[in-house]
């Protein structure tokens, strides 16, 4: 009875223990991230910047194993949520004209922006419900695709096309799901391990945090402190977009039976995708915003994770 008591309290404290580095890995790399970005910066440029989509691709392979596409149908959540991510970036742009163009164009590509890749993860980390995360991936970054040129030509200087945007999210998204329901289809012992060892993929995310924090917090020194008004205005917007969409998001999942599910798909935005969009084809200043991005929805998931635990 005693040993079984003692294996018990053992089993407890190793619980607890995992439960608290979930919770505090994501402001620890954050910070790691901050602390050394000129070294993280120096390694990413020197590898191509091919580390983030290696992490990427290898975190949404080790989530794909678990899902079946069988079990992926379009629902009226995936509607509603298009249509608050759509209609809500534009909602967000004329709002912040009055602080300035630059501002409007921070909001609306932190609005318009399609659900971050890891969103898949963290859902799952939460209880959603993994395939209705991963069809919404999957169909979010494609009809953005379609109409996100038009809205990002009104907003900036420059021209944006759809297939400079599918080349940017295609092969990270739709690569890994094929490659991982191939490896379903021809190693099925080889999915099951990786669906039976998900946290892997909370860790890799880790990794990548902590080199997309490296290089935003490297831009944000670099920029100086010349227009430091605007930039507090857009890390400001972006932390009541990121507020306002994850509560949005979930009010709408709890509508059809999975508030987590609604909430990581409407706020857990691709920052990567919208920090580039911005420097390529809005004011350079503007991707202030989806850096802010990062750490607030990233305190957000943390919160979350804690009180799910």
């Amino acid at each position: 009875m005693y040993l079984c008591d003692a294996n018990l309290g053992k089993f407890y404290r190793m619980k607890i223990s995992s439960h608290t580095l979930r919770t505090i890995a994501m402001p620890v790399g954050m910070l790691v991230g901050a602390l050394f970005c000129y070294p993280i910066t120096a390694l990413d440029e020197w590898s191509g910047a091919i580390l983030t989509p290696i992490f990427i691709f290898s975190m949404l392979f080790c989530t794909f194993c678990g899902v079946n596409i069988k079990d992926m149908r379009p629902s009226w959540l995936h509607l509603w949520l298009m249509v608050a991510q759509i209609v809500g970036s534009l909602v967000v742009y004329y709002a912040l004209l009055p602080l300035g163009d630059i501002v409007a164009q921070g909001g609306m590509i932190c609005a318009l922006t399609p659900m971050a890749m890891g969103a898949v993860v963290i859902g799952g980390m939460l209880g959603a419900n993994v395939a209705t995360m991963a069809t919404h991936s999957l169909l979010c970054n494609i009809i953005t695709a379609f109409v996100a040129p038009p809205i990002i030509s009104m907003a900036g200087s420059g021209t944006c096309t759809i297939a400079e945007i599918l080349a940017r999210v295609a092969p990270l998204l739709i690569g890994p799901f094929f490659v991982a329901q191939l490896c379903r289809w021809t190693m099925p012992k080889v999915a099951g391990w990786f669906a039976n060892h998900s946290m892997l993929s909370f860790y890799i995310w880790l990794l990548s945090l902590v080199v997309i924090m490296g290089k935003t917090t490297y831009f944000i020194i670099e920029s100086g402190t010349e227009h430091i008004v605007t930039e507090l205005l857009l890390a400001g917007a972006a932390l009541v977009i990121c507020l306002v969409q994850f509560w949005v998001g979930r009010r709408l999942g709890e509508r059809y039976g999975d508030g987590v599910a609604g909430g990581q798909a409407l706020g857990q935005k691709n920052t990567l995708l919208a920090i580039w969009l911005s420097q390529a084809f809005l004011h350079p200043l503007a991707c202030i915003a989806p850096t802010a991005y990062i750490v607030w929805q990233n305190i957000v998931n943390s919160y979350q994770i804690y009180k799910k635990r």
